[in-house]
């Protein structure tokens, strides 16, 4: 029953969308809850959970517990803790003391094991709800643009994790860097992959997530990738993913 945050501490790099397609994949195989731990609630208003009359905000407060708060999916075996911008002012209401940065771990015991997967959408922050979700997660996804900042960027985040791993979660590993908006057509795009796979080799997954149009609008249809364009290639990149996930978790 491993945990999985998805985390980057730059915004807009398809962090939500692969938390989103990510969970749908593995949910055709096994039963999953999605942790939507980001103020924006991107992640629940993209499965069409909107406006929940309770969130991971009430259970991160002790309002109510983790199972009376996860609302079912039109996905099969699919369920989302949801979010509100309630979050943010958890973010700013929690400080960082070792028991708070626990709270996320310990509302989710109980649920545990219920589900095959957890998968935690973090904030794109490095702040009191990612650091929840990083002390209660047993691997760490990193999803990661294309783009010309993208090595300074991964080595910000490795820094974090040996962080995290010093001092509030030692178990924590980074199960993979996944390359996403990945555009074949230009040079940028090969030779980020080629420097990122140089760097960091069989840390990075071989599935890469393209630059998708398909992908950009399912969220606005509260739908994920394989409801809304179950041919495409982005979904195809998903299934691809999901199965290579399966694979370093077995091996683990």
């Amino acid at each position: 029953m491993p945990i999985i945050s998805v985390m980057n501490q730059k915004g807009g790099v398809g962090k939500t969308t692969t938390a989103i397609n990510l969970s749908a994949a593995l949910a055709s195989q096994r039963r999953i809850l999605l942790v939507d731990l980001d103020p924006q609630a991107n992640a629940s208003s993209g499965l069409g959970i909107e406006k929940p009359s309770l969130t991971a905000y009430d259970v991160i407060i002790g309002e109510c517990s983790a199972r009376q708060a996860i609302s079912k999916t039109s996905i099969e075996n699919l369920y989302v803790l949801p979010a509100s911008s309630d979050l943010a002012g958890a973010a700013l209401e929690l400080d960082a003391t070792s028991e708070n940065l626990k709270l996320l771990s310990k509302a989710l015991l109980a649920v545990r094991p219920n589900y095959d997967f957890i998968i935690v959408d973090s904030p794109p922050s490095i702040g009191a709800l990612t650091l929840n979700s990083l002390a209660a997660a047993d691997y760490l996804l990193l999803p990661l643009q294309t783009e010309y900042y993208a090595l300074e960027g991964i080595a910000g985040m490795m820094d974090t994790v040996e962080r995290i791993k010093a001092s509030i979660n030692k178990d924590l590993e980074v199960i993979g860097i996944l390359l996403t908006m990945f555009d074949t057509r230009t040079k940028l795009s090969q030779e980020v992959e080629e420097n990122v796979r140089k760097h960091f080799d069989e840390l990075v997954f071989w599935s890469v997530i393209p630059r998708n149009v398909r992908l950009a609008e399912a969220p606005s249809y509260g739908q994920s990738i394989f409801e809304y364009a179950a041919t495409s290639q982005g979904a195809a990149a998903y299934r691809r993913l999901a199965e290579e996930v399966l694979q370093r978790v077995s091996k683990a």
